[in-house]
Parts: structure tokens; C-alpha cells; sequence
């Protein structure tokens, strides 16, 4: 099963998907784009509403396809230094986004550190909007996570979902940890599902979501991608939940 054959069921996404997204300079996985995509529009039928942010925009490839899950009216709001590799980055940015038609009405750019933001400044940003969908790829240490977990749930909206990059990743074993420290510390989250890894480099994800809601999203995940659901799913002692990948084969045992 092929990255290309997986859609998020909303028409402008599954578009940049199809056309854009490789063009655009970044890591984030195509599959995942999808499933998050995929995800969003879930929320959208379940009446879930309110703007994304992205902590960790780069050059925008991630960043568009949820633009484009968006329902009318919502806004993208991205998040990053814009220093790396040089500072024309955000000029690049601001390039794909008109490209690939998020227009400047639909997104918010701000540079900006997250290690010094307050949820306060974050929801002034939006207008006082809480978010339905955050998406984590800041600075990939253990206490980086951290902060950017904690600033990211305190403006979770009712249904909101955190999206965290980059997880099992064989060169930041550390952000396990933190997921795990912070899932006991927020009993009232749990992982929602594992959107298995493309390559080393299009990397795994976590999704998120308030226990409340695990049981309503995970049965509408089931029937989206159904075909993308891993047997044996994942343990996290004592929850489950989803693994969904491109490769859904177990081992043969004789």
C-alpha cells in the first residue's frame, strides 16, 4: 500500500496532496498528512470547531494540508523562529502558502519562540479561539516537549487533538519519555492512535485526544482507514489504542 492511495476525504487537501506536497521543502510523512487531514474533517462532521496551530512550520508542507482541512471561517496559525537554515525562510513560507492557495486571510505567521509563550498570548493570537488541532514539531528535546505539551493543552479546545512528530524515532529517544511522564501527569488525555512512519525520515506520530472523545473519533478512524489498521494495535499500560500504518502485515509464525 502506497502513501499516494491514502486520502483525507477533503477535496482541496487530497488536491495538495496529490500536486503539492512533495514540492514543498520538509520531513512531515504524506500518509500522516492525510490521516491528520482525515481527522480534522471528522471533527468538522462531529462539530468540533475552531483554528490549528503548528509549533515548528519550517517551509510549510504540513502547515498547508491542515489549512486546507479547514472549515470556513478558521485560520492556521504557524509557529517557529524562521531562522533555520538561513532567515529566508519564512520569506519561503510565505511563498508556498500563496502557491498552494492558503491566502493570507486563512493564516496567522508568527515568529516566535515557543519556550517563552503563554497559553494567554497564544489564544490572543486566535482571537481567543481555542484550538482544535495542535501540531508539535518544535525543538526535539525531552523538556522542549514538554513545555510545548503543556502549552498545547491548555488551549485545547472540547475535542481538540494534539498531533506530536517525530515520535519513536531511533534519534530522539528521549521524546518517549516525555510523552510518557506527561501522560501521567494528564490522566485526562491519552493517544488516540500511532500514524506509523513512511521512512526514517517521513517519521512516526502520535495523535492525541481527551479521554472523553477517544471513544467517538477511534470508532469514526476505524471506519476511515480501515484498510491502514495494524492487528495488534499499541499498548500503553493499561490503554489501547489504533496503530494505523501503511504496512499492516504480522509476522509468519509456523
Amino acid at each position: 500500500m502506497s502513501a499516494e492511495s491514502i486520502k483525507s476525504g477533503v477535496a482541496a487537501v487530497d488536491e495538495y496532496l496529490n500536486a503539492g506536497y512533495a514540492t514543498v521543502v520538509g520531513m512531515s510523512s504524506r500518509f500522516a498528512a492525510a490521516v491528520a487531514c482525515g481527522l480534522m474533517r471528522i471533527q468538522t462532521d462531529l462539530g468540533v470547531k475552531g483554528p490549528v496551530a503548528e509549533i515548528g512550520t519550517f517551509e510549510g508542507r504540513f502547515f498547508i494540508a491542515l489549512a486546507h482541512a479547514l472549515a470556513d471561517g478558521e485560520k492556521a496559525l504557524g509557529i517557529d523562529l524562521f531562522d533555520w537554515p538561513n532567515p529566508e525562510v519564512i520569506d519561503r513560507f510565505e511563498a508556498n502558502c500563496a502557491k498552494h492557495g492558503v491566502p493570507a486571510e486563512k493564516r496567522i505567521t508568527w515568529r516566535a519562540d515557543s519556550r517563552d509563550m503563554k497559553p494567554d498570548d497564544l489564544l490572543a493570537k486566535l482571537g481567543g479561539e481555542r484550538v482544535r488541532l495542535f501540531h508539535v514539531d518544535g525543538e526535539h528535546s525531552r523538556h522542549a516537549l514538554m513545555r510545548d505539551l503543556e502549552l498545547a493543552t491548555a488551549v485545547l479546545a472540547d475535542g481538540g487533538v494534539i498531533v506530536l512528530d517525530d515520535m519513536l524515532h531511533p534519534g530522539y529517544p528521549t521524546l518517549m519519555v516525555a510523552v510518557q511522564d506527561y501522560l501521567q501527569r494528564h490522566p485526562e488525555m491519552v493517544v488516540l492512535c500511532i500514524i506509523d512512519r513512511e521512512t526514517i525520515v517521513a517519521a512516526t506520530k502520535f495523535v492525541l485526544c481527551q479521554a472523553t472523545w477517544f471513544k467517538r473519533y477511534e470508532e469514526k478512524l476505524l471506519e476511515a482507514y480501515k484498510d491502514n489498521v495494524w492487528p495488534l494495535g499499541a499498548d500503553f499500560e493499561p490503554h489501547w489504542c489504533l496503530v494505523l500504518s501503511l504496512d499492516t502485515r504480522l509476522a509468519d509464525i509456523v
